[in-house]
């Protein structure tokens, strides 16, 4: 395959600098590093304004993370499995933001995932990335929702319940972009995180990311060595933003199917082993069940739906951010409070 690139960027040259965060204090070898590393390259290559992006995190390794990537970039690191609420919140208050949302496998699938499905069912747009372990690896390795019913860690036991697997929680709460990918495959997870960030909706990526120093045997479904044996792509995907131009030539082996975004950008997928289309909801949900019968680490975009509106589509929110508007426009005049009083009596 050869492709040519011609760039359209913006006026401001931005460099990888521009991205980068406060040096890791994880563990050496952590899958979160490696997920930081590839949202600066998918920023990079987007030419996005870090000013433009705000991240969003709750508590735990994975809410750590949000520090090492775009440091020029607004943030707020909230309560433990909160960060769906704050979120929401903030990019209610200017929608000119790309919310960028950073979440555990216990932040999300434990504590947090009542306020995970309720920010998906109303298509709140941001990319929300859960690092899945499988483990709480700040407080010493506890078995999350995600740990696989068997597992068996130094210290906790045995693990004796099912696992929730966030891809099919999304789905099931109508969620217009999912997507997993795992921490060993930075080429997959770039192209992802570059989707996701175009899409206007909730993108929910769940990235395997194994834990070096509570998860990581060779058995367990979240280690690295499990994942690099049993990782089976749905597609080859490539994201084209909307201000390149793009010729691919030689592009022989195997079938091409194109999904076009909001913003006029184009997913391009390849297909692999068997025919699979993303925008078929029902297809998504029999292939989750299966991967979960067979044990296979299913990674790609597993759903999209480019069209489904947004939460900000069914309000009329103005022009402007609402945190900068004056408080005389935010609030109704005292001639409308009577007429909405006189509705009370």
């Amino acid at each position: 395959m050869t492709m040519t690139v011609q760039k359209f960027g913006p006026s401001k040259f931005f460099t990888k600098e521009d991205y980068r965060g406060r040096p890791s204090t994880l563990c050496r070898g952590c899958g979160h590093n490696s997920i930081a590393n590839m949202i600066i390259r998918a920023c990079l290559e987007l030419k996005m304004d870090p000013k433009k992006i705000v991240k969003f995190s709750g508590i735990g390794c994975s809410s750590k993370s949000a520090a090492y990537f775009l440091e020029n970039s607004f943030g707020f690191n909230s309560l433990h499995g909160r960060m769906p609420s704050v979120a929401e919140g903030a990019l209610f208050a200017d929608t000119s933001l790309k919310g960028i949302g950073v979440s555990g496998d216990g932040d999300t699938a434990n504590i947090g995932l009542g306020q995970f499905k309720h920010l998906v069912r109303r298509n709140v747009p941001m990319v929300y990335i859960v690092e899945n372990n499988g483990v709480y690896g700040l407080t010493k390795g506890q078995f999350s929702a995600t740990a696989e019913k068997g597992l068996t860690l130094k210290r906790q036991g045995e693990n004796p319940y099912l696992p929730v697997d966030i891809a099919m929680e999304a789905i099931s709460a109508n969620a217009s972009f999912v997507a997993r990918s795992f921490a060993g495959d930075p080429k997959q997870l770039k192209e992802l995180i570059k989707a996701a960030i175009s899409h206007d909706g909730t993108a929910v990526l769940d990235i395997i990311s194994p834990c070096v120093t509570f998860n990581n045997q060779d058995y367990s479904l979240h280690s690295y060595s499990w994942g690099k044996g049993h990782e089976a792509p749905l597609h080859e995907l490539e994201f084209v933003p909307p201000r390149d131009e793009i010729t691919i030539e030689d592009f022989e082996r195997g079938a091409v199917k194109e999904v076009t975004m909001h913003d006029g950008s184009v997913i391009v997928f390849k297909k692999l082993e068997k025919e699979y289309d993303p925008t078929n909801r029902t297809e998504a949900v029999r292939m989750l069940e299966e991967a979960i019968r067979r044990n296979w680490l299913i990674t790609g975009l597993i759903y999209i739906d480019p069209d489904s509106p947004t939460i900000f589509d069914m309000y009329s929110l103005g022009e402007g951010p609402m945190n900068r508007e004056k408080s005389e426009n935010l609030r109704p005049d005292r001639k409308s409070l009577e007429l909405i009083n006189l509705n009370y009596k």
